[in-house]
């Protein structure tokens, strides 16, 4: 648990996030005969749930890492799945451009990946009930699984400075669980009318959620160590993250 906490403290400070090693575990699992390489971090307290944190565009690195190992600190067991596969981890904009175009071009892809994922975690673990959570691209993956319905066994889902608009054709009518939109006032890539856009849809679908936009806050705004990093609009929406999560995953049935 120390070295856990060590860990985590020294990534989540602002320049730290290629130091230590993770006290996680690297975690390999395959769908279609391509591998992919997910990250476990398990719970250093009883478990309370599962949370599956989906990357942004640049693919699973330290900082879904860190954030994996924070959750783990709260109680829960945190896996970071892998949507590009196994080693494929790109590092310029175009190659990022690439990846992401991808799968946004293949949404069955994109959800098959991402079930792929929960599927191994909830192997790991034992654990089925869960809430998915992504960041930035990510976040945009997260609404498409809550659109689709095909997250058996997941109980929220979450979504910081994620893509928001819907895909021509899709809507919530299939999605149940409750949905917790975490978004940047002064996001220039993702206008506040897509915000509002998606209340409309959920509204009409009847779906419980909750939306928090915080002012001054740019596109990655959770990323440590960034210029766009905002500590406050960061804290406070981990903060209802957590009581989201203990709320949906936590409580009982």
């Amino acid at each position: 648990m120390l070295k856990r906490f060590l860990a985590a403290s020294s990534m989540v400070s602002a320049l730290a996030l290629a130091g230590p090693a993770m006290a996680g575990t690297s975690v390999t699992y395959e769908l279609d005969g391509m591998a992919f390489e997910g990250y476990l971090a398990e719970s250093t307290l009883e478990p309370k749930g599962l949370v599956i944190v989906i990357h942004d565009w640049d693919g699973l690195d330290s900082y879904e890492m860190t954030r994996a190992e924070m959750l783990a600190d709260k109680g829960y067991d945190a896996f970071a799945v892998d949507l590009y596969g196994k080693g494929n981890r790109p590092e310029s904009i175009e190659a990022r451009k690439e990846e992401t175009g991808k799968l946004y071009s293949d949404r069955e892809t994109m959800r098959a990946r991402i079930l792929a994922g929960l599927k191994a975690a909830q192997a790991e673990t034992g654990l089925t009930r869960s809430v998915v959570m992504g960041y930035c691209f990510g976040g945009g993956a997260t609404l498409e699984l809550a659109r689709s319905g095909e997250g058996q066994d997941v109980v929220g889902y979450a979504t910081f400075h994620g893509t928001l608009a819907t895909p021509e054709g899709q809507n919530y009518s299939e999605a149940t669980a409750p949905i917790l939109i975490s978004h940047g006032g002064a996001d220039s890539g993702i206008p506040l009318s897509d915000t509002t856009d998606l209340a409309g849809l959920l509204e009409e679908a009847g779906v419980p959620y909750e939306l928090e936009v915080y002012s001054g806050a740019p596109h990655a705004f959770t990323v440590f160590g960034s210029d766009r990093y905002r500590k406050l609009a960061d804290e406070k929406s981990w903060s209802s993250f957590l009581t989201f999560i203990d709320r949906y995953l936590a409580q009982p049935e």
